[in-house]
């Protein structure tokens, strides 16, 4: 079974998912916000995810970014239409910028780098990769 990792925006979402044996993590998609649980859907069809981690969205002194109102209601909807699938948050503190600078490690173009769609991915990745190793 896979878990997928969500950086969750109020615009578009990033995603990531293990492979089946939950040991790479690999960012998917970049999906409109508003389309996410057709997304999901899809995906949850064709194939088997046992944990679903969402990015912990904190401001620098602790208190919660005004998104978090967002978060849970999504979190709401999810657990009454997929019960059986667990739901984690992850810290996404410092997940972008940390995307950023691994695209410029990769040797990315700056065009390449200012896709926000890419680091949404791969923010979502490195959130799941985080949880990866703070869980096991």
């Amino acid at each position: 079974m896979r878990i997928l990792a969500i950086d969750y925006g109020s615009k578009k979402c990033g995603i990531a998912a293990t492979d089946p044996l939950q040991l790479i993590a690999q960012g998917l998609e970049t999906v409109p916000t508003h389309r996410l649980f057709d997304w999901l859907e899809t995906y949850l069809q064709a194939e088997e995810v046992s944990d679903l981690v969402i990015g912990e969205s904190l401001q620098l002194d602790g208190t919660d970014n005004p998104i978090q109102a967002e978060i849970l209601g999504f979190e709401r909807k999810f657990r009454k239409r997929y019960p059986n699938i667990q739901l984690h948050r992850q810290d996404e503190f410092h997940t972008s910028r940390r995307a950023r600078e691994s695209m410029l490690a990769m040797g990315l173009k700056k065009k390449d780098r200012r896709d926000k769609q890419r680091v949404d991915r791969i923010a979502a990745a490195l959130i799941l990769q985080d949880f990866m190793e703070t869980r096991g």
